[in-house]
C-alpha cells in the first residue's frame, strides 16, 4: 500500500499546502506520471484540477522527467533535477528516479490548474514555511 506526502501549490495566492495520503485514494495516483492532469476528487479536493510537476522517493532522489518508468538510474547529469553545478560545464553522475508515481514514490508535487469553490486555505491548512 502507498502512502504519499502530497506539496500543492495555488499560484493564485502564491501558497503551498501539505497534505498526507494513503489507502484506496494514494492507489489512484500509481502509473500517473510528471506532466499528467489528476482531478481532485481523487483525492478529496472537489472541483480542482491538479497537475504533476516532479516528486521523489522514500530516500530523497529526485523524479525527473525525461527519464521514462519508474526505475532509479544514475546519470550524467550536467545540471537541471537533481544537480545543480557550481561551475558551468562541470558534470556528475548522479541517482534520478524515473517520472512515473510508483510504490517507491514518497513525495509528489502538484500546482493548481482551475480551482474549485472554496479556497485550499479552507480545506488544508497552510504551510507555515510560504510566504
Amino acid at each position: 500500500m502507498a502512502d504519499y506526502r502530497l506539496t500543492i501549490s495555488d499560484p493564485e495566492t502564491k501558497s503551498t499546502y501539505k497534505m498526507e495520503l494513503s489507502g484506496a485514494r494514494a492507489n489512484k495516483l500509481l502509473g500517473l506520471g510528471i506532466g499528467d492532469s489528476l482531478e481532485g476528487e481523487a483525492i478529496g479536493l472537489d472541483d480542482y484540477t491538479l497537475f504533476i510537476t516532479g516528486g521523489s522517493d522514500k530516500d530523497g532522489v529526485a523524479m525527473r522527467r525525461d527519464l521514462p518508468g519508474t526505475i532509479r538510474k544514475r546519470l550524467l547529469l550536467s545540471g537541471g533535477v537533481g544537480y545543480h553545478p557550481r561551475k558551468e560545464g562541470i558534470r556528475r553522475r548522479k541517482s534520478v528516479r524515473g517520472r512515473v508515481i510508483s510504490a517507491e514514490t514518497g513525495q509528489i508535487n502538484f500546482v493548481v490548474a482551475k480551482s474549485g469553490k472554496k479556497p485550499l486555505s479552507e480545506i488544508l491548512k497552510a504551510d507555515e514555511g510560504s510566504e
